[in-house]
C-alpha cells in the first residue's frame, strides 16, 4: 500500500507566501473527465495547456484548456487502444503530442503509446506484450536523437520493468529489463536527458542499500545502465518523479517516502551519484509524489499528495539550499490530492491539477501567479546550425526578431503564439531572446547548440 492511500492529516506550520493568486480554473464533473492523477500539463504551440484524465464516462480522456479556464475535451479512450491513462503528454518536434496509458490496447491489454496532433486526432503506435514491458506509467521524452524513450513498470525480461525507446511510426526497442536487485525495479517517473546526452531515472523499489527503496540510474542512448544511488528510507524512499537538471548541473527530485518523518524528501544529487536530502516533509506537507519544476526565479516548485492545512495537500516553493515556503494548502472545494507536478507557462504563472475535490468530486485544473514574467520556451532546448526550432510564448503580435546567444536568427512562421525559427550560422550555447512591439522575451533556459 502506498503511504498516500493512508489516512493522514497535518497541521501546516509553514509561513503562506505573501503576493500571490491562486484560481481554480475547471471543475471535472465526470462527463468532461475525472481524476487527472500524475501527468503534468503541457503547453501547446495553440498556448492552451494539454493534459489526461484517469477516469470519467469513459476509459480516460485528454483534453486542452486555455489559461482563462476554457476546457475542450479532444479524446475518450476505450480499452481497446488504451485505457486509464495516468501520465501526461510531451511536445514533440513534429508538432503532435505522445503519451501511454498503463491498461489497454491491442488483445493483451498491458498498455499503449499513441500520438495525437493537436486538433484531437490520436493514432495507437505500438501495445505492450510482456517481454517489452507492461504498464507504462511514466510520460515520454523525445531525446536530442529524435525518437522518443520511457519506462514500463514492469514487465521486460525478469518482471521488474524496462527502458525502451520508440520513432513516430512505432517501432519499439526494449533498451534495458531491470532485474529486480542492485540495479532496482518498477520504474513509474519520467525519464530526463542530460547536458551529457545520457538519460537519467528512478525507479521506486529494491536496489542496493537496506530498505530496498529504489535508485537513481543512468542509461545511454544504446542501453548500457549504470546504478548512482540507492535509497534507504532515512535518505527517502519510492522515488515515484522525474528528476531535472537544474541550472547549476545537478539534479533535483523528490521521494514519495522516507526521510526523517517518512512523508518524504526534496534531494540534490551530483551527475555523479552524491545525494543530498535537502528537506525531510514534516508538518508542512506529505507524499510528493510529482516532479520539480525549475522556475524562472531559479526556485524549485512543486506539490505534495498530504498534508498542508487539512490534509488534502499542498503547493511549495523550496530554494537550492532547503529553505521550503508554503504556497497554497487544498482545502476540498478547491481541490483534494495534487499527485501531478506543476507547468510554469510562458506567461509565467503555474499550472497543475488535483485527483479529486473541487464542486464535483472528480478533480480540478488550477492557476498559481506568483508574480513572475512571462518568457519563451524552445522546442528543442538543442541543435545544430540549421535546424528549425519552434518557440513558445504569449502576445506574438507584430514583426519579430529572433536571436540565439546574440545572433540574429531567420523566421520562416509565426502566430501569435509561436515562432519558428531557424538556428543562425555562428551561434553559441545561450537564451533565445524573442523581440515584438511589445517588448523583449528571454527563454527560461539556455539553447545548446551542438555540434
Amino acid at each position: 500500500m502506498r503511504p498516500s492511500q493512508c489516512v493522514l492529516l497535518l497541521l501546516a506550520a509553514a509561513a503562506i507566501a505573501p503576493a500571490q493568486t491562486f484560481t481554480t480554473l475547471v471543475n471535472f464533473d465526470d462527463n468532461n473527465g475525472a481524476r487527472p492523477v500524475f501527468g503534468s500539463l503541457v503547453q501547446g504551440v495553440n498556448g492552451n495547456l494539454y493534459g489526461t484524465t484517469h477516469g470519467g464516462n469513459s476509459a480516460g480522456t485528454i483534453f486542452n484548456v486555455s489559461t482563462g479556464g476554457t476546457l475542450t475535451t479532444l479524446y475518450k479512450f476505450d480499452r481497446e487502444h488504451g485505457d486509464f491513462p495516468t501520465s501526461g503528454l510531451v511536445l514533440a518536434t513534429d508538432g503532435k503530442f505522445y503519451g501511454t496509458t498503463p491498461g489497454g490496447g491491442g488483445i493483451y491489454h498491458n498498455g499503449s503509446i499513441y500520438s495525437m496532433t493537436p486538433g484531437g486526432a490520436v493514432s495507437f503506435l505500438f501495445a505492450f506484450r510482456v517481454e517489452n514491458g507492461i504498464e507504462p506509467e511514466a510520460p515520454l521524452i523525445q531525446a536530442t536523437d529524435g525518437t522518443l524513450y520511457g519506462t514500463a513498470r514492469l514487465g521486460g525480461a525478469y518482471g521488474y520493468g524496462t527502458v525502451f525507446t520508440i520513432d513516430a511510426a512505432g517501432a519499439l526497442t526494449t533498451l534495458y529489463s531491470f532485474t529486480g536487485s542492485d540495479d532496482g525495479a518498477d520504474p513509474v517517473g519520467a525519464l530526463v536527458q542530460a547536458i551529457d546526452g545520457d538519460l537519467y531515472g528512478t525507479t521506486t523499489a529494491r536496489g542496493a542499500a537496506v530498505g530496498e527503496d529504489g535508485t537513481v540510474f543512468k542509461i545511454t542512448l544504446q542501453g548500457g545502465l549504470t546504478t548512482l544511488f540507492s535509497f534507504n528510507g532515512t535518505n527517502g524512499g519510492q522515488p515515484y518523479a522525474a528528476l531535472i537538471q537544474a541550472a547549476d548541473g545537478d539534479f533535483y527530485g523528490t521521494t514519495l517516502s522516507g526521510g526523517v518523518s517518512g512523508y518524504g524528501t526534496v534531494f540534490e544529487m551530483t551527475p555523479s551519484g552524491t545525494l543530498t536530502t535537502l528537506l525531510s516533509f514534516l508538518n508542512d506537507g506529505a507524499f510528493p509524489s510529482s516532479p520539480l519544476v525549475q522556475a524562472t526565479d531559479g526556485n524549485f516548485y512543486g506539490a505534495t499528495e498530504r498534508g498542508g492545512d487539512i490534509g488534502f495537500g499542498s503547493v511549495f516553493k523550496i530554494d537550492a539550499s532547503g529553505t521550503l515556503t508554503t504556497l497554497h494548502s487544498f482545502e476540498g472545494s478547491d481541490g483534494e490530492y495534487p499527485y501531478g507536478g506543476l507547468v510554469q507557462a510562458t506567461d509565467g504563472n503555474f499550472y497543475g491539477t488535483t485527483s479529486a475535490g473541487g464542486t464535483g468530486g472528480h478533480g480540478t485544473i488550477f492557476g498559481l501567479n506568483t508574480g513572475l514574467g512571462p518568457f519563451v520556451r524552445t522546442i528543442p532546448t538543442s541543435g545544430k546550425v540549421g535546424s528549425s526550432v519552434m518557440i513558445l510564448g504569449t502576445n506574438f503580435s507584430g514583426p519579430a526578431t529572433v536571436t540565439f546567444n546574440g545572433k540574429p536568427a531567420a523566421i520562416t512562421a509565426q502566430t501569435n503564439t509561436e515562432i519558428t525559427a531557424i538556428v543562425p550560422a555562428g551561434a553559441t550555447t545561450g537564451k533565445v531572446q524573442v523581440t515584438t512591439p511589445g517588448g523583449t522575451l528571454s527563454s527560461n533556459v539556455v539553447f545548446r547548440v551542438t555540434q
